[in-house]
């Protein structure tokens, strides 16, 4: 069972001193993994619906900074020596497949193999406009062959490729990544497409509870993965080999955690239920973000977690 933590690589948590800090803490309590999202840029008008808040609005800034994940997590792997670090998600079609497979492999082994790659297709259509990229309508193609490029390239002396968007052979990529068989392929979204991507080609897979406009419920997530499962199998692919990864937002509250309480809210007790409750539907890993007013507070609600939640879970 893995218990990661979110660092927000955006606003004015994006700091070095906070960076610094967020993984010397993560390290310090146990966090498996550290995870970062990931944008480019922010056009300061956007009509695309974001899928994870309410009403559809992009709950970030333009004028905020937001760093660049893959340099992130490169100045991570000198700064802490254990925990792992992920992209949740890294938004395949806004770079170069061959250019970011060797960027992958190169971070893969600087950290000693300790990178997990979550990728998404990506969901602002204003933002692939403004890369110059006319790739929106056919993202999802496009980031399976994304996908498929980065196994040749991380896994054969002689790689080639033949796909829509690209083709090469003839060629070299080395170094490989640390990784025996590569980095871990993590795939996100709740879509059924997201769900086809992750059992043909994903080593695991990427849902998030807070799904407004409602939770995703351990009952209906159970029901998604026994189709990621059976779409496996018809793959030919060992449906118990990909890793089940949740999202989710915890708050420490007050109270009885009676009623119509949200997930992963409330006193230590209702956290670690919640966990569970996903346990039982076949969750191995959770990312986990601590939201809180001030940089203060989200480490406070780590350090909550590691001493009331962790010991009192199995895994």
């Amino acid at each position: 069972m893995g218990f990661g933590c979110v660092f927000s690589n955006r606003g004015p948590t994006a700091t070095e001193p906070n960076l610094i800090r967020f993984a010397q803490t993560a390290e310090s309590l146990g966090f498996d993994t550290i995870w970062l999202s990931d944008h480019i840029l922010v056009p300061t008008e956007v009509k695309s619906f974001y899928p994870y808040h309410p009403t559809g609005q992009m709950p970030f800034v333009p004028s905020e900074p937001y760093w660049e994940p893959l340099t992130v997590m490169s100045y991570l792997a000198a700064c802490a020596k254990r925990v792992r670090l992920g992209t949740s998600v890294l938004i395949l079609p806004y770079r170069n497949p061959v250019v970011t497979a060797k960027v992958l492999a190169t971070l893969d082994m600087l950290s000693h193999g300790r990178v997990t790659l979550g990728v998404g297709v990506g969901w602002m259509e204003e933002e692939f406009k403004a890369l110059g990229l006319d790739t929106f309508a056919q993202r999802g193609t496009y980031s399976d062959e994304c996908i498929r490029i980065f196994r040749e390239l991380w896994t054969k002396e002689n790689p080639s490729f033949a796909g829509q968007f690209y083709q090469f052979a003839g060629i070299k990529c080395e170094p490989k990544p640390a990784q025996r068989g590569g980095i871990p392929i993590w795939v996100g979204g709740h879509t059924p497409q997201a769900i086809r991507r992750a059992a043909r080609l994903g080593d695991g897979w990427q849902p998030i509870v807070q799904r407004p406009p409602a939770d995703l419920p351990p009952e209906e997530l159970r029901g998604k993965i026994a189709d990621l499962r059976a779409q496996a199998q018809a793959a030919g692919r060992d449906p118990h080999a990909i890793t089940l990864s949740l999202g989710a937002s915890i708050q420490f509250t007050t109270g009885s955690g009676s009623g119509a309480q949200p997930l992963f809210n409330g006193p230590p007790q209702q956290i670690i239920e919640s966990i569970q409750r996903y346990q039982e539907v076949g969750v191995q890993d959770f990312r986990l973000d601590f939201p809180s007013p001030s940089f203060d507070g989200l480490l406070q609600g780590m350090e909550r977690f590691a001493a009331e939640v962790r010991p009192n879970v199995r895994g």
